[in-house]
């Protein structure tokens, strides 16, 4: 979910490439893996009126966490030294992106529809871009700037519906920026994640941030026990828990690591925009959302600000990863 819930702690870009395994092959787990990701919205939206979202957001962390815990066995000790030496490092990176980003794009999520939260999320590269600028100092060149402020005027034209009346009223819908909200949260957890340069394995260093994630989100869901009628227990909400938790969050994050590992982080990274396209499909299927014409229109401002930050961006730039 990224809901892009990712850990990718190289600052450079990965060269390795699958053992005995073909680029097509790779790019299908990497295509894969943001189709799963993008079943979390789908489910997290299904169930939004019937089960409140610090409760979703807890419970799936915790269990893919309990899932993916045996998978690093070999790196308990590594993982124990690191957690005693910089323990509240990992809490607030690990709590940042992967508790309070999916939390807030969950409270999003009842107020706004699956396909505008898809749109919104791919804002992720750019915000990441420019939070690198002012916290690692890294070059950001004229084209990235105009190519953000599109991207940004992108995000302005959905949250307002294409109406400037709207923005003029300051009445936008307050779902759609609990998900900008989450967004500006996840793109910080990656430039924190690159500064902190954990000496660890990928999936093990993910396991210790899942589990910082846990214990981030659960005073939240406690307050949420005590202090939300709606039920977590029933039919749908289970089924829904059981999909953003194994599929949409356990096999997910494994596949997302096995794809760098394959493509690197970049190539790897570059494939998050399926996932606005898979949202957008299966929000379609499953909850008869339709594409208004302010999707379209904040959709394309998007991709231009994309396409000038990606192909014009300055020669002495370096690569950056998605984390």
């Amino acid at each position: 979910m990224a809901i892009h819930v990712l850990a990718v702690h190289r600052d450079t870009v990965g060269t390795e490439q699958a053992a005995g395994g073909s680029l097509a092959g790779a790019y299908s787990v990497g295509v894969f893996c943001w189709l799963l990701s993008a079943g979390v919205y789908i489910a997290a939206k299904w169930v939004s009126s019937e089960m409140p979202p610090w409760a979703l957001c807890f419970w799936r962390v915790l269990i893919a966490w309990v899932i993916l815990m045996p998978i690093v066995h070999r790196y308990f000790g590594a993982m124990v030294t690191l957690v005693r030496d910089r323990g509240l490092e990992l809490l607030a990176i690990g709590g940042m992106g992967l508790a309070i980003c999916q939390g807030l794009i969950f409270v999003g999520l009842e107020h706004a529809d699956a396909t505008t939260a898809g749109i919104i999320i791919a804002l992720i590269p750019i915000i990441t871009m420019v939070l690198a600028r002012f916290i690692l100092a890294e070059p950001m060149g004229r084209w990235q700037v105009i190519g953000s402020i599109v991207a940004f005027l992108g995000i302005v034209v959905i949250i307002v519906k294409g109406s400037p009346a709207a923005l003029l009223r300051l009445d936008p819908n307050p779902g759609e920026l609990w998900i900008v909200a989450g967004a500006f949260c996840f793109s910080l957890y990656t430039v924190l994640l690159r500064r902190a340069k954990f000496d660890l394995n990928r999936l093990a260093l993910l396991v210790l941030l899942l589990g910082a994630a846990v214990l981030t989100a659960l005073p939240f869901y406690l307050f949420e026990l005590v202090s939300d009628e709606r039920s977590t227990l029933n039919a749908s909400g289970l089924i829904a828990l059981g999909y953003v938790a194994i599929p949409g969050g356990a096999v997910m994050y494994y596949l997302f690591n096995r794809s760098i590992e394959a493509l690197g982080a970049a190539r790897a990274g570059v494939l998050l925009y399926i996932q606005t396209v898979f949202i957008a499909v299966l929000a379609y299927l499953f909850l008869g959302e339709q594409l208004q014409r302010y999707h379209l229109e904040g959709a394309v401002l998007i991709v231009a600000g994309l396409l000038l930050i990606i192909l014009l961006r300055p020669a002495t730039s370096a690569e950056t990863t998605k984390a």
